[in-house]
């Protein structure tokens, strides 16, 4: 590519123009206001990719979100784990949610919502709280719906309403 002197006394021109200016890069002032990139992680975030091709066998711990793309054997706990469509994972998995978009074999535990996609296919022990299942999605095994039980609250002292319906109930 030919870059005439024109475009590149422009480039430089502008790239200087921001320099001054103090927005090097586009980089945007630092507002209260601005809300936050929601296709960019937040800063402190923990996210694990496995990329195609590669293989992993171990633990992950830590991870706010974990992506595989590859193949995988772990054990992991997280709050999001995700498997591609090329992704094969192996293993025990504890989680909020989870996408699975490729295989999943193994013990799998999600407290949240477990999401089968169209190519999607589980099997093994299967534990979910809310299921979603895409047309073509499979799911085989153990699979059992979690019930989280809330503890039952108690008054410590009786209501009023709960002392006239007693007194309306002892007058009949």
């Amino acid at each position: 590519m030919l870059i005439t002197k024109t475009n590149y006394s422009s480039c430089r021109l502008s790239a200087l123009t921001k320099l001054q200016g103090g927005i090097m890069f586009d980089k945007k002032d630092d507002n209260s206001n601005s809300t936050p990139d929601v296709f960019r992680p937040a800063k402190g975030s923990a996210k694990v990719v496995i990329g195609h091709g590669v293989t992993i066998n171990g633990e992950i711990k830590k991870a706010d979100e974990v992506q595989i793309d590859g193949e995988a054997d772990v054990t992991m706990k997280t709050d999001n784990v995700v498997i591609g469509a090329t992704g094969d994972c192996k293993g025990n998995i504890e989680t909020h949610n989870a996408d699975i978009w490729g295989k999943f074999d193994g013990e799998i535990k999600a407290s949240g919502t477990l999401t089968i996609q169209e190519q999607g296919v589980a099997s093994g022990d299967i534990e979910y709280q809310n299921l979603q299942i895409k047309l073509g999605g499979q799911i085989s095994g153990d699979i059992k719906k979690s019930d989280k039980i809330q503890p039952i609250k108690k008054d410590s002292k009786p209501s009023e309403e709960n002392n006239s319906l007693q007194e309306a109930i002892k007058k009949d």
